[in-house]
């Protein structure tokens, strides 16, 4: 489970940091990962305490996406600093690297369908009649099973009454 930590928390860990604590002081006090601490570290220097606020909306595009993937390719910069210097989350750029190691450049730019696929389950939707057959099938099925309907209530009617007036009278079966 991840963590959110406040700004007053973040604020915390960098003045710790700076006073001398190391980093595993750091990670067990504020139960952190390191890479966490390398970008709050990375982008404090870059930003100030602005950088320590959440993540500004970005649009990702895959041109962004792939200067990513070419950065981590040279293999010049950790993942953090690749976060700290794109301004992406370590969430996303693990799940680009996740991507392209097993799809190349064309599975990190696929966009498929989001989420889990549909179930075709329960009652099949309705298919709007297309000829004028398949329209009077339709009303006719319509009309058969109100028809069917009608009589059963009738007879729930019938034997309702019958009940009441305690006669032996049957309730009619057509």
């Amino acid at each position: 489970m991840y963590i959110h930590h406040t700004l007053e928390e973040k604020k915390e860990i960098i003045r710790l940091h700076e006073s001398g604590a190391s980093m595993v002081e750091l990670m067990k006090r504020f139960h952190v990962r390191d890479h966490y601490l390398y970008i709050l570290f990375g982008r404090y220097e870059k930003y100030g305490l602005s950088g320590l606020e959440k993540y500004k909306e970005r649009v990702v595009t895959d041109e962004l996406k792939q200067l990513v993937i070419e950065e981590y390719e040279k293999d010049i910069l950790p993942l953090w600093r690749i976060c700290v210097e794109y301004d992406v989350s370590f969430t996303s750029v693990c799940r680009w690297v996740h991507q392209y190691k097993h799809g190349g450049y064309e599975g990190l730019l696929r966009h498929g369908p989001r989420g889990r696929p549909r179930k075709e389950m329960g009652r099949p939707r309705k298919k709007n009649p297309q000829t004028e057959l398949e329209k009077l099938q339709a009303r006719v099925r319509w009309l058969e099973a109100e028809n069917a309907l009608l009589k059963k209530a009738k007879a729930l009617m019938e034997e309702e009454e019958s009940r009441q007036h305690g006669s032996g009278h049957r309730p009619s079966m057509h």
